[in-house]
């Protein structure tokens, strides 16, 4: 019995660590069409649930930033449709300001992305920006 038993939690450990194997591929090549084109990336790592549909849950993928290119990150961020601009707030929403002098957050807020060359989209990042360290230094 207590073979059996063994048997079967080494089958299930197998099984579990080949899952999470072919997940940590897809996530890996998930990065890798984010860093080409992010709204594809983006729209791949949900198709194969490794990413809510959520401004939050891709405004922390991105804040984490693991493997991503910054560039692609800044580029994301600036879009100007609605879903971009929500998922800008919420990611500007995971940076923490407080007692920070102004230089200090923006070099933090800065280090996370690089910003687009687009005078626009500089322009609601900054926003969004200011927004947030008003917030958290009243």
């Amino acid at each position: 019995r207590k073979e059996a038993r063994s048997l079967l939690d080494a089958q299930s450990c197998f099984v579990s660590c080949r899952k999470n194997m072919q997940r940590n591929k897809q996530v890996a090549m998930g990065r890798k069409k984010f860093n080409m084109d992010p709204k594809k990336g983006i729209q791949f790592l949900i198709e194969n649930d490794l990413l809510k549909n959520t401004c939050e849950d891709i405004a922390q993928f991105l804040y984490k930033g693991e493997g991503l290119n910054k560039t692609a990150i800044g580029d994301y961020l600036g879009e100007r449709d609605e879903f971009n601009i929500q998922v800008l707030h919420a990611f500007v929403e995971l940076h923490e300001f407080t007692d920070l002098n102004l230089v200090q957050a923006l070099r933090q807020f800065l280090w996370s992305f690089r910003l687009p060359g687009e005078a626009q989209k500089i322009d609601r990042m900054m926003e969004a920006f200011a927004q947030r360290y008003c917030q958290c230094n009243p």
